[in-house]
C-alpha cells in the first residue's frame, strides 16, 4: 500500500505541474491577445446533480476569471470566451460576437492561443532536462565497458550474436549505454558491431526487428551479463537456512545449469509459469521445492541445498549488480552546457517516442497502450526528485506530442482548422467545430476507456 501511494502522489503532482502550466499556455496568449478568460481549472469540475463539481473556486476582484480545482482528475481545461472547446457552451456561442471573444480576433492570433499549452510542455521538458543535467549530470556505464558482454536470447543467437559479445554500435553510430536507444538502434540497424573475444567485428542484420518483440520476449533480446553472485542473504530465508553467505555462486537451480542471473530469472520464470497450474497447497509446495548448487566464495566445492522457496518463489537473495563490476562514466555539466546537453537529451527522446509509434497499430502495441495504472507504474517507488523529474519531463514531451495531432478537440484539431483558414480565407461554420469537438471527444473518451480498461486486465493477469 505504501508504495501505491508514493506512486499516486508523484503521479498526481507530476500530471498536475503539467497541466497548470500547459494551460497556463493558453491563458497567457489569450491574456496577450485580449482573449477573456472565463474559467482556468485543474482537473474538470464535471456537474454532480445540484453540485457545481467545484472542490475549490474562487474569483479574484474585478477579474474575469474564475479560477479552481474541479473533481475529476481526467486534466484541466481554460476556458476561453467565444470559442467552441471541452466546454461544448454552444449557448455563449449563439450570442452576438464581442470585441473580448477568441472567435473575433485574427486567425494568426488564435492559432497562438491554440498552440500556446503545446509550445509551453515542450519548453518545459528541455528546461527539466537541462536543470536535472545541471543538478545531477548524467551517469551510465557504456556497453563498451561491459566487458563481460550480454547474454543474448535465441533469436539474437539465430541473428549470430553469441553470449559475452560486448555491444560498440551500428552503422549509425555507436552506443551509450543498455537501453531503450540500444534496442531502437538494433532493430533499424544493418550491421551491429560487436568486441568477441578481444576482436572487433560486425555482425549483419535485417534492418527490421520488431522492437516490441526484442523489449518483451522473456528473455529479453540482449541483457547485460550479471554472475550468478550472492550479493547478501536475508535472514530467516531459505537461502539462509541453507547455509548460503555473501560471496556464494550459484551453480544450478532446480536441475538446470546457470552461469548468470539472467538464467536464474529465467529459470524463475519457468517456476512461476508451472504455479499457475496448482491447483492444491501440495502442487504449489511440489514446484516451490528445488535442488539449488552452489559453491562458497573462493572455494571449488559445490554444495547442494533442497528448499523450498516461498511464495512468490523468492529465495532470499540479493543479487549483485552492474555497479558490482564497473565503474559508471560520470558526466558534470555547467549552467551554461546543461541547455544545450538538455535539448538533445529531450529531442533524443522525441525521436524515440515518435519513432515508436508505428507499434501502436500492432496487436501488441495496442495491447501495451495504458492508463494511468500504466503511468504510475513507471515512478519509482521510493521517492525519488532525480526520477521525478525525468519522468515529469518525458510526459511533458507526450502531452505536447499527443495534444498537437491534428484531431478535433485537441489542440491539433483547432489549429488544423485554423490553418485550413488561413491558407484558404474560409472559416470552418461554428455548426461544424461543434459536431467536429463531440465526435473527437469522443474518440479520446473511447481511447481512454480502452486505455484504462488494459491496466485492469493486466491487474487481474489476463493481459
Amino acid at each position: 500500500m505504501e508504495i501505491f501511494l508514493i506512486k499516486c502522489l508523484q503521479l498526481i503532482l507530476s500530471l498536475s505541474i503539467l497541466i497548470l502550466l500547459h494551460e497556463g499556455g493558453h491563458f497567457f496568449f489569450s491574456k496577450l491577445f485580449g482573449v477573456r478568460v472565463e474559467k482556468f481549472y485543474l482537473f474538470f469540475d464535471a456537474r454532480v446533480w445540484k453540485w457545481d463539481g467545484s472542490i475549490f473556486k474562487f474569483k479574484p476582484k474585478n477579474s474575469d476569471t474564475q479560477y479552481g480545482i474541479g473533481w475529476l482528475p481526467l486534466g484541466g481545461y481554460c476556458k476561453i470566451a467565444g470559442m467552441v472547446d471541452e466546454s461544448f457552451d454552444v449557448e455563449q456561442m449563439k450570442q452576438p460576437a464581442q470585441p473580448w471573444e477568441f472567435r473575433t480576433k485574427p486567425a494568426w492570433q488564435r492559432l497562438f492561443i491554440m498552440i500556446g499549452g503545446v509550445l509551453v510542455n515542450f519548453l518545459l521538458a528541455l528546461f527539466i532536462y537541462a536543470m536535472v543535467l545541471f543538478t545531477w549530470g548524467d551517469e551510465f556505464i557504456s556497453t563498451r565497458n561491459m566487458t563481460m558482454g550480454m547474454k543474448f536470447n535465441q533469436e539474437a543467437k539465430a541473428l549470430g550474436f553469441q553470449d559475452h559479445d560486448i555491444l560498440i554500435g551500428t552503422e549509425q553510430g555507436e552506443f551509450k549505454e543498455w537501453g531503450a536507444d540500444m534496442f531502437r538502434a538494433l532493430s533499424e540497424a544493418r550491421r551491429a558491431d560487436i568486441i568477441r573475444n578481444g576482436r572487433p567485428m560486425s555482425i549483419a542484420l535485417p534492418g527490421n526487428l520488431n522492437l516490441l518483440d526484442m523489449i518483451k520476449s522473456t528473455p529479453k533480446f540482449a541483457m547485460p551479463f550479471i554472475p550468478a553472485e550472492v550479493d547478501s542473504v536475508m535472514p530467516g530465508t531459505p537461502a539462509e537456512k541453507a547455509g548460503m553467505r555473501k560471496g556464494d555462486k550459484l551453480l544450478a537451480v532446480g536441475g538446470a545449469n546457470i552461469d548468470s542471473w539472467n538464467e536464474f530469472q529465467d529459470q524463475l520464470g519457468r517456476l512461476a509459469d508451472m504455479l499457475t497450474e496448482a491447483k492444491t497447497h501440495a502442487d504449489s509446495v511440489r514446484i516451490r521445492t528445488t535442488t539449488v548448487v552452489f559453491a562458497h566464495a573462493n572455494s571449488e566445492q559445490a554444495d547442494t541445498a533442497h528448499m523450498v522457496l516461498t511464495d512468490d518463489l523468492k529465495m532470499g537473495v540479493g543479487m549483485s549488480s552492474l555497479l558490482n563490476y564497473y565503474q559508471p562514466t560520470r558526466v558534470e555539466y555547467g549552467f551554461l552546457e546543461c541547455f544545450p546537453a538538455g535539448v538533445a537529451y529531450g529531442w533524443n527522446m522525441l525521436k524515440g517516442y515518435v519513432g515508436d509509434l508505428k507499434y501502436l497499430f500492432t496487436s501488441d502495441g495496442a495491447k501495451n497502450v495504458g492508463g494511468f495504472g500504466a503511468i504510475g507504474s513507471m515512478f519509482p517507488a521510493q521517492w525519488n526528485w532525480h526520477a521525478f523529474w525525468l519522468m515529469t519531463a518525458f510526459l511533458s514531451i507526450i502531452l505536447a506530442f499527443m495534444n498537437i495531432l491534428p484531431i478535433p478537440a485537441l489542440d491539433g484539431g483547432h489549429v488544423l482548422f485554423l490553418l485550413y483558414e488561413i491558407i484558404t480565407r474560409r472559416k470552418p461554420s461554428e455548426d461544424f467545430l461543434i459536431k467536429a469537438e463531440y465526435v473527437g471527444f469522443g474518440a479520446l473518451l473511447l481511447l481512454m476507456i480502452a486505455a484504462n480498461l488494459n491496466d485492469i486486465l493486466r491487474w487481474l493477469g489476463y493481459m
